[in-house]
């Protein structure tokens, strides 16, 4: 590939543009599916705890793209890898639409797995463009992974447009009809892409081998990325927890061959300790914030204030360039500024009564998860390029894991159990009534709880609050309390990211600052 004089692809604006339509599929997809969740509990007869691992097989599934894509990216080749991802959502439409009611258990399968292969796409066309856009702008990393990623909040802004002005009243769409639009994206990016030359990252162009690449990922890193696998294979494949274990003790065994048993390097350990932080308190919270917002408030209310937050991330993703280099914050000062509004922002939501006070809460909210994710993948770039594609991809892939098994999966099970407790509280004989039949609500070692029963709430939920019994009342009441008492310990998950980024900060300090490593420099290659 030829370069101009500033060291920039002459294809580099196409591609950067090619990935934020890859993205931009993605956050639609996954904004429909949010807006759809409650109508899937109503029409199926589905408990929180089920949509919310349907939810969360929209980002687990994305791991297993991302770290495969990853790995192997440089060797296939981009091409390849976008084409596969291209068919894979062509066949995550097909899979999830054709789920129905009359078909009772298959039904919640197909739901879940068809959101499984739709993010496995969404994983490897991320493993394409973040080491892409890394590659392509190594100076001003966390200005354009930034703008790359503004797609994600642009797909959710549009994900919930669809489901308000089409998923209601009298000419309302199917929810298959909406969910099928993120075809349209899709097929744009496979254009975009199409017989475009690509470059390889810093790493690869100097030969290293797979090897090099994960030695700073080393054990340490495999760590937490086997322990999340291990969750995984528990939770969506059935398996026991010994058995679940002894095939994340082997993975990990394959990274220590590999690496010639590294322990890597903690500061990247961290830093996927502190993603897995950042996907379950992002993009859990993103799996049911229109849910709960709607009905604290109302589900109109809930899906324009979903877009609002939204919108207001795709705007400021535009900005990080300016606060990193005219402000001067660092992008560890970015990313402990951002915990501390997330952590405020989410608990001055547990408490709103009126529309108004939700809009100014959920704007800190949005503006301190805004950077997150992007300025995340930016250090591991500037930081670790010996990795490659490697350390990003396995990053991304932690974060989306933990927002599917840690943070959509746990806030279901919070929803769960904190509705049904206060339902209990009040009345016993109603909570024996809706409460959820089958198999209870579990989430890693907490208590099995019976949630209330979705399709029940549902109907609860669409009348009018004037004409609800007392019983019904106490039904909504409840599982609005369960809603504010899930934001508050959804809270915790940003002040623990908080307490994390200070000590980088600090440690960033201590060795002479922030800066970024060229691979040259790096003695140990």
């Amino acid at each position: 590939m030829n370069f101009n004089k500033d060291g920039i692809a002459p294809n580099a604006s196409r591609l950067l543009w090619a990935g934020f339509m890859a993205i931009l599929a993605a956050g639609i997809g996954f904004g429909v599916r949010g807006g759809l969740l409650a109508s899937w509990g109503s029409d199926f007869g589905l408990v929180a705890q089920q949509l919310g691992e349907i939810a969360g097989a929209g980002l687990t599934g994305f791991c297993f793209g991302i770290i495969i894509g990853g790995v192997v990216c440089d060797r296939l080749g981009y091409g390849k890898l976008i084409l596969a991802a291209l068919l894979a959502h062509i066949l995550s439409a097909f899979v999830t639409l054709a789920a129905n009611p009359e078909q009772g258990e298959m039904a919640f399968s197909l739901l879940y797995w068809g959101t499984f292969v739709f993010a496995f796409a969404n994983g490897t066309l991320e493993a394409v463009s973040n080491p892409l856009v890394a590659t392509l702008f190594p100076n001003r990393r966390t200005h354009y992974l930034n703008i790359l990623h503004a797609s994600w909040p642009l797909g959710l802004v549009l994900g919930g447009a669809i489901g308000w002005m089409l998923g209601e009243g009298e000419n309302a769409w199917s929810w298959q009809a909406q969910l099928g639009l993120f075809l349209v994206p899709t097929l744009v990016y496979g254009w975009m892409f199409f017989g475009q030359a690509m470059p390889k990252s810093e790493a690869s162009q100097k030969g290293l081998s797979l090897g090099e690449m994960f030695k700073d990922v080393g054990l340490l890193g495999g760590l937490v990325i086997c322990y999340l696998l291990s969750l995984f294979f528990s939770s969506s494949l059935g398996l026991t927890a010994k058995q679940s274990y002894l095939i994340a003790g082997v993975l990990l065994l394959c990274v220590g061959l590999l690496t010639r048993f590294s322990m890597g390097s903690f500061v990247l350990f961290t830093l996927f300790v502190a993603h897995a932080l950042v996907g379950s308190v992002e993009l859990g919270t993103d799996t049911w914030v229109q849910n709960i917002t709607g009905n604290l408030l109302t589900p109109e209310q809930g899906k324009i204030l979903f877009i609002f937050t939204s919108a207001i991330m795709f705007g400021l993703r535009f900005c990080a360039g300016f606060i990193e280099e005219k402000l001067g914050f660092s992008p560890i000062g970015i990313l402990l500024a951002c915990a501390v509004l997330a952590a405020i922002g989410l608990n001055l939501v547990s408490g709103i009564e009126t529309f108004y006070g939700a809009m100014v809460a959920l704007a800190l909210y949005a503006v301190g998860k805004t950077f997150f994710w992007p300025t995340m993948l930016a250090v591991a770039s500037d930081r670790f390029p010996r990795t490659g594609a490697i350390a990003i991809s396995i990053m991304g892939g932690i974060g989306m894991l933990a927002g599917g098994l840690v943070g959509s999966a746990g806030l279901g099970y919070a929803k769960d159990r904190f509705s049904a407790a206060a339902l209990d509280r009040e009345n016993p004989a109603v909570y024996a009534e809706y409460k959820a039949a089958g198999e209870p609500s579990q989430f890693l070692e907490f208590k099995a709880v019976h949630g209330l029963a979705g399709k029940k709430l549902g109907e609860v939920q669409a009348k009018d609050p004037a004409e609800r019994s007392a019983r019904e009342k106490l039904v909504h009441e409840a599982s609005i309390e369960g809603d504010r008492r899930t934001l508050v310990v959804d809270s915790f998950i940003p002040m623990a990211m908080a307490a994390i980024y200070l000590l980088l900060l600090l440690y960033f300090r201590r060795v002479g600052g922030y800066r970024k490593i060229v691979l040259r420099e790096d003695s140990n290659v």
